[in-house]
């Protein structure tokens, strides 16, 4: 197999979920074939350098212009492309995509997230239509309709619906143009073939490096000036520039962690991820450190009690779960923070919803260390054996040979 894998941003450093899924999805093809990494790249951005037992072939740099402006958002608005594909297409990189593919003689196009399914126009032009396949990250139209429920903004909401209804449609027309499609999870494959039974839909769910999180690989992690000030803490990982991990901490900071704060008097709170917003910055205390960006966050694991994920918005699946799992630190979530995981209340984490729950399930893991041991445990046991990337990477070869295989 000698496949192009296109990614809609840089591949290095591993900064965002996007980032994760992409770069080990394209690494562990490259461990069974032959794979070009193609990045897109903002201006400013210097190209990746990822290590070098990536074994990529080559990784070749598009340098994309600026991204939203005020003409981008009008035609958004006026459709039929949603903004966020507008953002993402240019025709300078379709041409220059065009011409990689002719010198590159690919058999196959690998799409890395929806927003690149303005790119497979190119890849059918190259003979590629029946070999391209198209991994979604999300399902961007139900991220967008969540959104424009719980925004308080009546612009942005009138724009996040609005968008959402072009988005559904453009889903629709990517399900009935490209023939293989992959998802994170079994929820979001039920969606998509309930648009559209016709569809090749196969779940190869976001993964973890196991043996990278362990608890054994964190203790050789030294402690960074952070981390090492922290006893015992609630942790929150993600990128802090999203929407709904802003809703997330802003609402537990405010509705949450003051009880859990009165009761537990030597907790603190941490928020660990990269560009914190202002409303973020604006919760940092005494008792609640915000990190910005950090370079390995693995000692915030070794520090913490619990890692709790309060998401009310959202769509996809949480690399920050899989990674507490494995680092076999106690995960206290909501149902929607968990969705599109094979996990189970009281079995792999604590499920809690409400401020009250939330409170009441930090009360039991402190007072029960046989709870904690037993959650760390059966969550590790299933990260390993079902969510490494080693397995995930495997399951995505298979699809790829289907594929290849298909007349």
């Amino acid at each position: 197999m000698k496949l192009l894998y296109l990614a809609p941003h840089k591949i290095w450093p591993l900064t965002s979920g996007n980032r994760l899924r992409n770069y080990h999805l394209a690494r562990q093809l490259a461990a069974r074939g032959s794979v070009t990494l193609v990045e897109m790249c903002y201006p400013g951005e210097q190209a990746s350098r990822p290590p070098d037992d990536c074994r990529f072939e080559q990784i070749i740099s598009l340098d994309k212009c600026v991204g939203y402006t005020a003409g981008k958002l009008f035609r958004g608005m006026l459709g039929p492309t949603p903004l966020t594909l507008l953002n993402y297409f240019e025709p300078r990189l379709a041409s220059q995509l065009a011409i990689i593919l002719e010198r590159g003689q690919f058999n196959a196009m690998h799409l890395g997230g929806f927003h690149l399914s303005t790119y497979l126009s190119v890849g059918e032009a190259a003979s590629m239509r029946h070999t391209i396949l198209a991994d979604w990250h999300n399902i961007e139209s139900e991220l967008m309709k969540r959104y424009s429920e719980t925004t308080r903004n009546w612009a942005r909401r009138l724009i996040a619906s609005r968008t959402a209804t072009l988005l559904e449609r453009s889903e629709l027309r990517l399900l009935e143009r490209c023939r293989t499609h992959t998802v994170a999870s079994e929820r979001e494959r039920t969606k998509l073939l309930s648009r559209n039974p016709s569809a090749t839909v196969r779940v190869i769910p976001n993964g973890v490096d196991a043996r990278y999180f362990s608890p054994a690989e964190i203790a050789k992690v030294p402690w960074n000036a952070g981390a090492s000030t922290l006893n015992r803490s609630m942790l929150f990982v993600g990128s802090m520039d999203y929407h709904a991990n802003i809703d997330a901490v802003s609402w537990f900071a405010s509705d949450v962690w003051p009880e859990i704060a009165r009761k537990h008097s030597d907790l603190k709170f941490v928020v660990a991820g990269r560009d914190p917003a202002p409303e973020v910055q604006k919760l940092a205390s005494d008792r609640i450190l915000v990190t910005g960006t950090i370079e390995d966050v693995r000692p915030y694991y070794r520090s913490a009690l619990a890692v709790v994920v309060p998401l009310r918005v959202g769509s996809g699946t949480r690399l920050k779960i899989l990674e507490a799992m494995a680092a076999e630190v106690p995960i206290i979530s909501t149902k929607l923070g968990a969705e599109g995981l094979d996990v189970t209340d009281n079995v792999h984490l604590l499920i809690a919803d409400t401020g009250p729950d939330l409170i009441a399930a930090m009360d039991q893991l402190r007072s029960s260390p046989g709870t904690r041991s037993r959650l760390a445990r059966e969550a590790r046991a299933l990260v390993t054996r079902r969510y490494d990337w080693s397995v995930v990477g495997e399951e995505l070869y298979a699809v790829y040979r289907d594929l290849m295989k298909s007349p």
